[in-house]
């Protein structure tokens, strides 16, 4: 409310305790940033030392030099990117989100923490059933913007299904033709695991 009424120009959006205000230029945000303050501590409350900053938002169009340029925002890394032009193809700085490499980590802790790999009782099916829930929610969440971060993410998830493939199956010790087995799954059953089913196989190795 106290946004509304003392900045209305400024667009800005906040999820909890988490808040973006979009600035035009750096006195405004240095500004608001002084107003901001003072409104807190009538408040009874200070803004966060560290997580607290103004970002040039560093793209083709904004050329300077400046020492913050990049951010995280509910899961998402914001920062500069190339991007293509979805018309010529020309290829261009974009500042845009991404998910941020904190969520990359904690999402393949999660897949660590199933431990998975070591369940050579179950089945391949069982472990999608178990996991494509999951799977389908990091999708949906992080994949609004540039889908491909998350390759990284499933690539890891390949490879923890490919150390439970060596395990499950004797002939299979080794890494390479474990790997080769679960490539050879994916081309039969696209639809079997979430990430594969979205077009976002990743790499086997």
């Amino acid at each position: 409310m106290w946004m509304g009424r003392s900045h209305p120009t400024i667009p800005w959006c906040r999820y909890a305790d988490d808040g973006l205000a979009h600035c035009k230029t750096q006195q405004q945000a240095q500004q608001l940033l002084v107003e901001l303050k003072v409104r807190f501590e009538e408040c009874g409350l200070e803004l966060h030392p560290i997580k607290t900053k103004i970002i040039y938002c560093k793209d083709d169009s904004r050329k300077l030099q400046y020492p913050n340029t990049e951010f995280n925002f509910l899961g998402y890394g914001f920062c500069s990117r190339m991007a293509e032009d979805s018309i010529d193809k020309r290829l261009f700085l974009s500042f845009t989100a991404a998910v941020s490499k904190e969520s990359t980590k904690s999402m393949r802790d999660k897949t660590r923490s199933y431990k998975f790999y070591r369940r050579t009782d179950l089945s391949l099916q069982d472990i999608a059933t178990m996991f494509n829930p999951i799977l389908r929610g990091w999708i949906e969440y992080y994949g609004g913007y540039y889908k491909t971060a998350l390759l990284s993410v499933f690539r890891h998830f390949n490879k923890t299904l490919i150390t439970w493939i060596q395990r499950k199956y004797k002939k299979f010790k080794s890494k390479t033709r474990a790997g080769k087995l679960l490539e050879s799954i994916a081309e039969r059953q696209p639809n079997l695991f979430a990430h594969w089913k979205a077009g976002l196989v990743g790499s086997f190795a």
